[in-house]
């Protein structure tokens, strides 16, 4: 039988339609590794290539973001019409599984290695449930390789993403990650992570760990790196700021090959991290905080959010000397987004701040809500105007040293300018003071959250 799994395309109106840094899906490169022989499978991704609506399997394997969900229902209808079934998992079905259901012949709810080989086992047989569940959270032992076989050979920035650790330690109320695997933090066995290494060599020589924060479990993290050691890959992962305070550990990681982490500072007031869950965030430390990390080669790419109620028009100024006088080797600014089963979505939606359920508008760099302290379309325009200063080409001469870091950080931060540049554009085309929820807004009227 034929299995064909399917990333959705991001939106015309997002940043990251057709980014030039895209990386490989690898949650379905996971499924794929456990999905029984008797099946073929391919793997398409719409942010790299079209897909083949001429190819029909007799299974569409759909995952998605919550902004990617509008185009997943699509693309659901398509293959359906052609007399394919389907299943969708991923972040937002898990979140909204009725909604999804609506879509798609079948849903499933949470991590789903555990789950996959019954979903398919029914399939066969003609009886896909309406739902499946996963009961409690799987055990990372023993999971294969991922199957990057099946990934496109162009399209990507690199081919080698991986897992070591599942969840995260932090309870970050904007974070769906905490929303989708609880407030846990698995590591994967050390066996099983140094097989998955193996059948990397010889091919691309760089590496993404794409663990939520790499350095959680610092027993696990220092045994990682040691086994690192032995590798010539460079690496890039996600990290709390809080490494810093561990020098053996950052020592051990530079050694080890890292070359690039993405740091959460979500904000520079005390008060705002504690009011987002990061109460151990303390901004007086971070300048100390990324000297250190730089020191070590280790390049920055820190994490803002926006839209809080006790950011004011000020706050984006604030951010960017910080960057400035930091010389942060790169940046992600996002508008504060609600995803469905976070906790500020549940929030903003009890005070009736949240404007539109247009999911494809929840893509980071849209005003989805009400603002406390500024218009949404305030926030929208300090947002692009941090943007066009930050990846300006002055701003990118004078933050990228002329070190090993730039071989990485340059493409990054030219991908983010070239992604930034176009979301302005169409912010523009739509007409001056466009937002959201304004008539002139692309993309029709928003539908009002009741």
């Amino acid at each position: 039988m034929k299995l064909k799994l399917v990333v959705p395309g991001w939106p015309e109106t997002s940043p990251w339609h057709r980014f030039t840094f895209p990386f490989p899906p690898l949650s379905l490169a996971t499924l794929a590794a456990v999905t029984p022989p008797t099946w073929q499978i391919t793997i398409e991704d719409e942010n790299v290539a079209p897909l083949d609506l001429g190819d029909v399997p007799d299974l569409v394997g759909l995952t998605a973001m919550t902004p990617l969900a509008p185009r997943a229902y699509e693309i659901a209808a398509l293959y359906r019409a052609r007399g394919a079934r389907t299943v969708m998992g991923g972040f937002h079905a898990s979140m909204l599984p009725e909604e999804a259901k609506r879509h798609v012949d079948s849903v499933v709810v949470g991590e789903a290695e555990t789950l996959w080989p019954q979903v398919l086992g029914d399939a066969a047989q003609g009886r896909l449930q309406p739902f499946y569940r996963a009961g409690e959270r799987p055990d990372l032992s023993g999971l294969p390789p991922a199957r990057r076989d099946l990934f496109a050979r162009r399209g990507y920035v690199l081919l080698n993403t991986m897992q070591t650790t599942r969840g995260c330690p932090f309870d970050c109320d904007f974070c769906s990650v905490t929303a989708f695997y609880g407030h846990t933090l698995r590591p994967r066995p050390l066996e099983d992570v140094e097989q998955e290494l193996e059948t990397m060599r010889g091919g691309n020589e760089f590496v993404f760990f794409v663990d939520d924060n790499i350095s959680g479990n610092t027993v696990h993290a220092r045994k990682l790196f040691t086994l690192l050691k032995n590798y010539s890959f460079r690496w890039m992962s996600q990290s709390s700021i809080t490494l810093a305070d561990h020098p053996e550990l950052l020592r051990l990681a530079a050694e080890s090959g890292c070359c690039g982490l993405f740091v959460g500072f979500e904000s520079l007031l005390p008060e705002a991290l504690a009011g987002v869950g990061k109460p151990f965030g303390r901004p007086e430390r971070y300048v100390e905080a990324v000297r250190q990390f730089q020191d070590h080669g280790i390049g920055i790419q820190g994490s803002f959010v926006f839209g809080y109620d006790w950011d004011g028009p000020e706050t984006f100024e604030q951010v960017y000397e910080f960057t400035e006088k930091t010389r942060l080797d790169s940046a992600f600014f996002t508008i504060l987004t609600p995803y469905p089963g976070t906790k500020v979505y549940e929030r903003l939606k009890s005070e009736g701040r949240i404007l539109t359920t247009a999911w494809e508008r929840y893509d980071m760099s849209h005003a989805v809500f009400r603002p406390r302290c500024m218009s949404p379309e305030q926030l929208e325009e300090r947002y692009h105007d941090l943007n066009r200063r930050f990846f300006s080409v002055l701003s990118l001469l004078r933050r990228l040293p002329l070190s090993r870091r730039a071989q990485v950080f340059a493409p990054m931060n030219w991908a983010f300018r070239r992604g930034w540049k176009r979301a302005a554009r169409l912010r523009r085309d739509a007409g001056p003071g466009a937002c959201l929820f304004s008539s002139s807004a692309p993309g029709g009227p928003p539908s009002i959250v009741t």
